[in-house]
């Protein structure tokens, strides 16, 4: 069926219209009160806050595990692509998620963080940005993980597991399983060693 609508444009504009508000990310109401709940698997021991703004589609997954719990005022957008959040994860007041992001089990999202896998094209200087294609590279964040607070983690970056990520950091590439980073751009600042059991500071070469 999506082959067929994508090799539609006209169906596929019509299809999009039906769902979505033209120059909007919210999809309509009746898609949230009806469409998604039959689609998308939300345990029931979840929680998402009255205040957050889902603009959820059905045409793209959306996960959110058991006990895990999407606080006040965040976004959550999976339009471009998937957004699977795992069991025991918070997503903090504030954030932001826009897929494709997989995020695993007990991870810790603090305030205002901004997770997102999609960017804008910009390098046609006949139109502007905004008539441009978007393009989306898949961010993962492994189990365990602790991102700080004003955290921003960018397209195509796998933190990975039970690492931490200080708060007011930029990611920009990937994290190594067992480490913390920080910064702008997030550098390595210590990294656990799996032989001596005990976190050690990275050699600074001179």
């Amino acid at each position: 069926m999506k082959e067929f609508i994508d090799r539609n444009p006209r169906l596929k504009g019509l299809i999009h219209w039906l769902l979505i508000p033209r120059h909007e990310a919210r999809p309509r109401r009746w898609v949230s009160w009806f469409v998604n709940p039959l689609i998308h698997k939300r345990h029931r021991t979840s929680m998402i806050r009255s205040s957050v703004r889902l603009d959820v589609l059905p045409f793209s997954p959306f996960n959110l595990g058991a006990h895990s719990v999407i606080e006040a005022f965040s976004v959550i957008n999976n339009g471009v692509g998937p957004v699977l959040i795992g069991d025991r994860c918070t997503v903090g007041i504030g954030s932001v998620v826009i897929g494709p992001v997989t995020i695993g089990t007990d991870v810790i999202i603090a305030q205002h963080v901004v997770v997102s896998g999609l960017n804008h094209s910009y390098e046609d200087v006949s139109r502007s940005i905004r008539e441009q294609p978007v393009v989306t590279r898949p961010i993962v964040i492994e189990d365990e993980c602790w991102i700080g607070a004003n955290v921003v983690i960018t397209a195509g970056v796998t933190i990975g597991r039970h690492s931490v990520v200080a708060g007011g950091s930029v990611v920009t590439r990937d994290v190594p399983p067992y480490s913390v980073v920080g910064g702008n751009p997030a550098r390595l600042l210590k990294q656990y060693d799996t032989t001596e059991k005990i976190w050690v500071k990275p050699v600074v070469r001179v």
